[in-house]
């Protein structure tokens, strides 16, 4: 598919908004990304999953979807699902690298199995989190901990433990976001993120982007709605670092089956500069703020060529690759 050749793409819907708890960062999303496809002469239309019938897509003539829905019901296998179904092909991975990549534990499972290097942790399930339970977490992972909804986005019900006190609240917090509770040990050093473009061997990891947040505070409000947090791109990593953190980012995206783009969030362990892969994100956010349009640019991909590029992957699992 040329993308010189903007007709080709026929009629595109942009998926955002849905119902989510990240409802709010999809609509900024998708704005963008309507935008910049609309810029290009795509005939691009927004279309939100929480207030119409997905049917609609494939009654109403549409050709191929842009995903730029964000948590569950988006990004987590099952609008995918929907539109395997019916036949649209649509950006990002497919049911099953969507759906295991939404989960934080799962996706630790496999890389761990594949010997990728992520840091330890215990599950709670919902009927492992009495106070008993709980509170012997520290002494598995050790302190500072980190606990979290393992199916929700954006630092979204994420809570830094600093001693055994905190655990009881940290722990009800995330469960108001999901029945499960990962508990994930504290990386001590910097954060960066590596995204990716492409399917299979044609599948390239961007420059990574370090991430310099007030006193490490990388929550939600600093994500999205405020200019406190520092991102460099060029990272200013020593080229060998930058080198492993996207050959684990590539080996990543490979073992969970990903396609199209997607983009992975990594600690660098400041005692020895080992990297950590945390999750695999595969439907990455296009804010103004978003990191995966900030390392395309460093790559010399301007915003609305990442769109049209994006677009132009879109597949299905049934037909095994691009449409």
């Amino acid at each position: 598919m040329s993308l010189q050749e903007p007709h080709l793409f026929g009629k595109v819907a942009v998926l955002f908004g849905g119902s989510s708890a990240e409802r709010e960062v999809s609509l900024m999303s998708g704005a963008g990304v309507l935008q910049a496809l609309r810029s290009r002469g795509v005939d691009a239309h927004a279309f939100d999953p929480s207030e119409r019938d997905l049917t609609d897509l494939k009654r109403e003539g549409f050709a191929r979807c842009f995903v730029a829905l964000h948590g569950r019901h988006g990004e987590d296998g099952t609008v995918q699902g929907a539109l395997e179904l019916l036949g649209i092909p649509y950006t990002g991975s497919g049911v099953m690298a969507s759906s295991v990549a939404m989960d934080k534990v799962m996706t630790k499972r496999i890389w761990q199995a594949d010997g990728l290097p992520t840091p330890k942790y215990v599950r709670l399930a919902f009927d492992q989190q009495s106070r008993e339970q709980v509170m012997v977490v520290p002494d598995v992972l050790g302190l500072p901990l980190i606990v979290k909804p393992p199916r929700e986005g954006s630092s979204i019900g994420v809570t830094k433990v600093e001693g055994y006190s905190q655990m009881q609240d940290a722990v009800a917090l995330s469960a108001k976001f999901d029945a499960d509770v990962l508990c994930e040990e504290f990386i001590d050093g910097e954060e960066v993120t590596c995204a990716v473009l492409g399917q299979g061997l044609d599948a390239r990891a961007l420059p990574v982007v370090r991430i310099a947040a007030p006193e490490g505070a990388y929550d939600y409000q600093n994500k999205y709605f405020t200019d406190d947090v520092k991102y460099q791109c060029p990272s200013g990593l020593p080229e060998a670092e930058e080198r492993e953190i996207q050959r684990i980012t590539l080996a990543a995206y490979h073992t969970l089956g990903c396609r199209g783009w997607g983009r992975a969030d990594v600690m660098i362990r400041a005692s020895d500069r080992k990297p950590f892969l945390l999750e695999m994100n595969t439907s990455p956010g296009m804010t103004s703020h978003s990191l995966v349009p900030m390392s395309a640019r460093a790559a010399g991909i301007p915003y609305e060529e990442l769109c049209v590029r994006v677009l132009a992957s879109a597949s299905l699992d049934a037909r095994g690759g691009a449409n």
